[in-house]
This record gives structure tokens, C-alpha cells and sequence, in this order.
């Protein structure tokens, strides 16, 4: 069943404007016209689950300062995190060109409100604009090699340089340095024991990098993260930066 959510309207360049969305911000003028009729901005809960494996796809989502996760659901009930979602993009798409079926768990992690279009309308406007065309096929492949990069880094990487990445990719997402993050969320999604990630987090709030409060992690020294995450943070945001000019804001 598609998620209702809390609906909203805001004043243009608040968080609740399409356009905070910077995929939808990106679009030519007569792309978001066609756009913006059928678009409504909803406010989505921590933990909504929007679609779990297999699905049918409704609407296509445009965050604004809400991030979800696409998890992949196993077997014996663990997780493990294949793509997240910012206001630099959209999901509900990428696999709702054929199967119009999720391909696994989409979950908001932290909350916040969003943009949501039918998929149907969304499909007739691409279909329609050559230039919207080009910016999903562009968003499309950013996404493909953030999936690729995040697959060898989970598999070669230590979980300390896994998280300072993991931080940093929420931060860039984010217009504040307080990230309401829990131990138990961020052990799921770094796939490891909860113990391990209290322990990867006191050595970076000794190391003066974050400092934790109840329920979150607020970012101290941005650029002492950036030195400790892997090399898969930058390829990743290169390649947005790359394909999709100004979907990063810098830091």
C-alpha cells in the first residue's frame, strides 16, 4: 500500500518546496511544470518503510532533508545496505522501468519531508522530455556506481573507515552537523554488531571527529572524517559531482 504520510505546502526555498529537492531543482523550467501538478510534498516518519521486496512501485520520491535506505532483506532477517537516498536524487524509479517492483526494503532513516510524483506521470514525462531523459539516465548511473563503490567497500574495507564514509554521506545530505543516528541504526547498516559501532564511535569522539548525545552524533571536525573514511567516499562523490553538477553542496 503506498505510504500517505502527513501532507504539506511551504514557501518557496523552505525545506518543503519541491525545488529543496535538488534533482527537481536541476530541471528546465517546462520539465517541472509538467511535474509540479502531480507532485506533493508528504512528511515521512523515522523507520516508514515505504516498500519492501517486491512491491508494486507507485510514486517516484524527491527527498528534501529526508534520507532513506534501500536495504536488502536476507533470509535470517539481517540487513545490509545497497544504496541511500538524499535530496542530490530520486528513487522508486530505477526498477519500475520493467517490473514496477521494488528491489528490496526502502526505509526512511532519518526523517523528514519529501516530494512524491505518480509513477505513471513520471514515466509520461520522461518519455516526453529529452532533457529529463538525460538527467534520470545521468542520476541513474551516479546510483549504479554508488552501488558498485559501496559493494567493494564493504567488502575490503575495516568498519572504522566503513563509518566515517557512512557519516559523511549523511552529512552531505543534511544542511546540520547534529545527525540523529543510533548505534543500533548505524550497526545496520554497516553490518556489524551494535557493540562494534560503540566502539568505532568513542575512538572517533576521542579523536575529537564527532561527538555523541542521546539518539544522535553531531559531526565536530568534517575534515578529520573526510581523512579517516576510504577512498570510496570521494569516487562516489566525484561521480555525482561529475554526472549531476551541483547535486553536491560543498561542505
Amino acid at each position: 500500500m503506498p505510504v500517505e504520510g502527513r501532507r504539506l505546502s511551504g514557501a518557496a526555498g523552505s525545506p518543503l518546496d519541491h525545488r529543496a529537492n535538488r534533482f527537481l531543482a536541476a530541471l528546465e523550467a517546462e520539465d517541472f511544470a509538467f511535474l509540479e501538478p502531480q507532485l506533493e510534498a508528504i512528511i515521512l516518519p523515522r523507520g516508514t518503510v515505504l516498500y519492501e521486496p517486491g512491491d508494486p512501485i507507485g510514486y517516484t520520491y524527491f527527498p528534501h532533508n529526508a534520507i532513506i535506505s534501500l536495504v536488502d532483506v536476507m533470509e535470517d532477517g539481517r540487513l545490509a545496505e545497497v544504496a541511500m537516498f538524499g535530496r542530490e536524487g530520486l528513487f522508486g524509479l530505477l526498477s519500475a522501468f520493467i517490473s514496477r517492483e521494488a528491489f528490496g526494503r526502502y526505509v526512511v532513516q532519518i526523517p523528514g519531508s519529501v516530494s512524491r510524483v505518480p509513477l505513471d506521470h513520471m514515466h509520461v514525462a520522461i518519455q516526453a522530455s529529452p532533457n529529463l531523459q538525460r538527467l534520470v539516465l545521468a542520476y541513474n548511473e551516479a546510483l549504479l556506481a554508488q552501488a558498485y563503490h559501496t559493494v567493494a567497500c564493504n567488502a575490503v574495507h575495516p568498519v572504522e573507515v566503513r563509518c566515517c564514509r557512512w557519516i559523511l554521506s549523511t552529512h552531505d545530505r543534511l544542511d546540520e552537523d547534529a545527525l540523529p543516528l543510533t548505534h543500533e541504526f548505524l550497526a545496520e547498516m554497516l553490518g556489524v554488531q551494535r557493540s562494534t559501532v560503540s566502539t568505532v564511535l568513542r575512538g572517533l569522539q576521542t579523536s575529537g571527529l564527532i561527538e555523541q548525545y542521546r539518539g544522535g552524533i553531531r559531526v565536530i571536525d568534517r575534515a578529520g572524517l573526510e581523512r579517516g573514511a576510504c577512498e570510496c567516499y570521494r569516487k562516489i562523490r566525484f561521480r555525482f559531482k561529475t554526472l549531476l553538477p551541483g547535486s553536491c553542496a560543498e561542505p
